[in-house]
Formats: structure tokens, C-alpha cells, sequence
């Protein structure tokens, strides 16, 4: 587990967090409901934190929908308004 991760999963897990436009739409796309995401992140696996990411520092984190898919899902942590935000996801090819 990285730092940026924890934090964006305390956010999470206090309902501080928005879902993106992009992240929206790919939700839609790809058949995932917003609320797997959210779920996911509890037990997902970290593959990546960018904390010197711009604009906002990011980690990249392998979830799993209820049928066992798993897919990358893009957090961003947004310290001016102090909550997490989804940004994108896609399936692993």
C-alpha cells in the first residue's frame, strides 16, 4: 500500500469523492456501475502512485467486478477541495 492510496480511500470511504465527466462516460462504455468502482477500491490492488503527477497526483489501482473481471481504475487525489476523484477506467486487454 502507498500513502496517496490510503488517503484516497479514507476520502472514499467518507463519501468525499466526485466522479469525472471522462470517468462517467466510461463507466457507461464499459458496463461498469459507479458504485463497483467505489467498492473495488476497498480490496483493489495498487499498481502505480504518481504523487508528482500534474495536475493532481494519481494512483492507478486493479479492481475486480462481482464476476471476478478485473479493470484499472485512475483515482486522483484534488488537495484544493480535499476529495478523491474517479478519472478513468478500462478493462486489462
Amino acid at each position: 500500500m502507498g500513502p496517496l492510496l490510503d488517503r484516497v480511500r479514507d476520502l472514499v470511504d467518507e463519501g468525499k469523492y466526485v466522479v469525472g465527466k471522462h470517468a462517467a462516460e466510461r463507466l457507461e462504455e464499459r458496463g461498469i456501475l459507479e458504485w463497483q468502482a467505489v467498492a473495488g477500491l476497498e480490496d483493489g490492488t495498487l499498481i502505480v502512485e504518481r504523487p508528482d503527477a500534474t495536475p493532481n497526483p494519481t494512483v492507478e489501482v486493479r479492481e475486480s467486478l462481482p464476476d471476478g473481471t478485473d479493470f484499472k481504475a485512475v483515482w486522483s487525489l484534488l488537495p484544493q477541495s480535499g476529495v478523491a476523484k474517479l478519472v478513468t477506467v478500462h478493462f486489462f486487454d
